[in-house]
């Protein structure tokens, strides 16, 4: 297999197609193994243009069942593509539904029987590891799902945050899926949060792809590498590059400490009721934009309140299950 002359969209899929065609129906080699890995790392869009098309060619292979089955498929086999049949449906494929494979991921796995559910409680904090050597991190009250089999890695953050550290194969990516938004792993450790109306990535190291299935490629994507943040909402998508350090302190609950760098009295105390059914309450508008600095155990509510009843001046009221922070 030679690689392509140019990087337009139509040649790097054509080149996926053919790469899958060899693969599936010729000798494969060692050696046409690291040819394809090597192809696969060049460039994101090879890496995309393959994993889409990988996945598309078993639902067509899935609808070829409910047609006429190639002649040269026995009786009684399940129908399949044949070597003829297989560059054309990959090529339809790439020009018109993978887009909507990508998307369709979601429904299909969900109903699978091999899929796991891991959760939190409010305060809790799990790691969970996988026999392909990757694990993940799960943050207070967090929900999340995850189909990993010898082929597939998908996973589904419905609600929460998680630290992921995959174990990189370029054949299997491993992907998560945050509602509407899907990560794709280049060999990263990376963290998301998931929260109503907005998803944060932040990756540690290595890179990921960010991106939006259901919208045009050029839209609502970004490569991310080691310090990224980003940001994504209904209306759009922010990355910001932050320090070691920062991206160190936003992973402080893996420690269960929350560390605080002037950050808005509302702020620290939303990020506070996250942790703990005791919640903080904000009653004066005029405090919430007072500033607080320190590292505090994430559990520990009434530190947090006497620090700000000593160092801000404020008064503290705890009523039970709230503590009303007010001047």
């Amino acid at each position: 297999m030679n690689k392509p002359a140019t990087r337009s969209a139509e040649e790097i899929e054509a080149q996926a197609a053919a790469w899958l065609q060899h693969r599936r129906y010729w000798a494969w080699t060692d050696a046409d193994q690291a040819e394809l890995e090597r192809w696969l790392e060049e460039a994101t869009a090879h890496y995309v243009a393959y994993w889409r098309l990988d996945a598309g060619l078993g639902r067509a292979e899935r609808l070829a069942a409910l047609q006429s089955a190639p002649a040269e498929a026995k009786a009684g086999e399940p129908a399949t593509l044949s070597r003829e049949w297989l560059f054309p449906v990959l090529m339809r494929i790439a020009a018109t539904l993978a887009i909507a494979v990508a998307v369709g991921l979601g429904a299909t796995y969900l109903m699978r029987p091999k899929d796991r559910t891991f959760s939190t409680p409010v305060g809790g904090h799990e790691t969970v590891r996988f026999s392909d050597g990757s694990q993940i991190e799960l943050n207070t009250n967090t929900i999340l799902r995850a189909r990993m089999t010898s082929d597939q890695r998908v996973v589904w953050l419905d609600k929460g945050e998680a630290y992921f550290q995959v174990k990189h194969d370029a054949m299997h990516p491993f992907i998560v899926i945050a509602g509407d938004r899907r990560i794709t792993d280049l060999g990263t450790a990376f963290v998301v949060r998931r929260d109503p109306g907005k998803l944060k990535v932040a990756v540690v190291q290595g890179r990921v792809w960010l991106d939006e299935p259901n919208q045009p490629r050029t839209q609502q994507s970004a490569m991310l590498t080691a310090g990224d943040v980003a940001t994504a909402t209904a209306s759009g998508m922010l990355v910001r590059k932050d320090t070691a350090r920062d991206i160190s302190s936003g992973l402080s609950w893996r420690q269960g400490v929350l560390v605080f760098k002037y950050a808005r009295l509302a702020d620290a105390a939303a990020e506070f009721n996250r942790y703990n059914s005791q919640k903080l309450v904000i009653a004066d508008p005029s405090v919430a934009k007072l500033t607080i600095y320190g590292a505090f155990p994430t559990g520990n509510v009434e530190l947090f309140s006497r620090v700000v009843r000593d160092v801000l001046g404020l008064q503290v009221r705890n009523n039970g299950q709230q503590i009303v922070i007010s001047r």
